[in-house]
């Protein structure tokens, strides 16, 4: 994979929790799902296939119908802002799954965001959504925290919404 098309070094970087390079700002929101093998799954799968983003409400424009490394895919808010971006790297292990897509030209930030199911040793399903991006488009600078604020509201949002995809059909829950 280029580097040249992204609008940031350090591609990938994501895999490691908790990194932030210099000069970004770090984010990180995790949300409890649900518990047992079949939120994890259908968790994972929500996620993998673009449901999550497109039950979010927001323009999901790509040719592949799964995460996967290399994949182009645009993210669009209100029909008005478009985020190109490109999947860096995905994960699919047994009791772990998604995936990360760093920021292209065009995007109003800069920077790397990742969406990952775990199931913890107890059973317990999570989403994790960690990013470090700073601003790259005019409006995004002159919005300050509050664009900070708005992505972790999107985040959490996230999670509500992937909670409802995991435990749709579940009695258990």
């Amino acid at each position: 994979m280029s580097s040249a098309d992204f609008t940031y070094d350090h591609v990938g970087a994501t895999r490691e929790p908790g990194f932030c390079p210099p000069g970004f700002h770090p984010m990180r929101v995790r949300t409890r799902l649900g518990e047992g093998e079949a939120v994890f799954r259908q968790a994972a799968e929500a996620l993998l296939g673009w449901e999550l983003h497109r039950e979010l409400g927001v323009g999901v424009e790509t040719a592949a119908d799964r995460a996967a490394p290399d994949v182009d895919v645009t993210i669009t808010l209100a029909g008005v802002v478009r985020a190109p971006c490109r999947v860096v790297w995905t994960v699919e292990e047994h009791r772990r799954a998604g995936w990360a897509y760093g920021t292209l030209t065009g995007h109003p930030e800069s920077g790397e965001e990742s969406f990952v199911v775990d199931r913890t040793g107890d059973g317990t399903v999570w989403l994790t959504v960690e990013a470090f991006s700073r601003p790259a488009r005019w409006y995004s600078r002159a919005g300050g925290p509050a664009t900070r604020g708005l992505q972790q509201a999107y985040a959490r949002r996230c999670g509500k919404v992937l909670r409802r995809l995991a435990t749709r059909g579940l009695d258990e829950y």
